[in-house]
């Protein structure tokens, strides 16, 4: 939390210091600024991107999963759980490599835990650097 104040600038940093004595935690401040600055409907729009993320003809699966990765980080309090995470992208990806990486999980990909989806995933996207 210490850190956090020189990530900000403009109006953003003043409406910190003016509201920081209100924060008793580091919870407390996160839903206060992310009310303030990250609209419900900015939101429900990169929700809705992440639900519906597709595969592009000719990506990689890396590329994919790098842009698949980047999209959950601009809205990291969209609340979807980590296994539903892994079937959007798993939905998403062609019928080649949704083939390779159910292969590569010696059956349905669906059938492991998201922590183990993800290590896969990460693993065989890095192979297609």
């Amino acid at each position: 939390m210490k850190a956090f104040p020189f990530s900000l600038d403009g109006v953003a940093k003043d409406w910190l210091y003016l509201q920081l004595v209100l924060f008793k935690t580091w919870g407390d401040m996160k839903h206060t600024f992310l009310e303030k600055f990250f609209p419900a409907s900015r939101t429900a729009s990169i929700r809705k991107e992440i639900c519906g993320i597709r595969q592009h003809t000719g990506e990689t699966l890396h590329e994919y999963w790098e842009r698949f990765n980047k999209l959950c980080a601009t809205c990291p309090h969209h609340q979807i759980s980590e296994q539903l995470l892994i079937q959007y992208f798993y939905e998403g990806l062609s019928l080649m490599d949704r083939s390779m990486i159910d292969a590569a999980s010696g059956g349905a990909l669906m059938d492991k835990t998201p922590a183990a989806a993800r290590h896969l995933i990460s693993n065989m996207a890095s192979n297609t650097q």
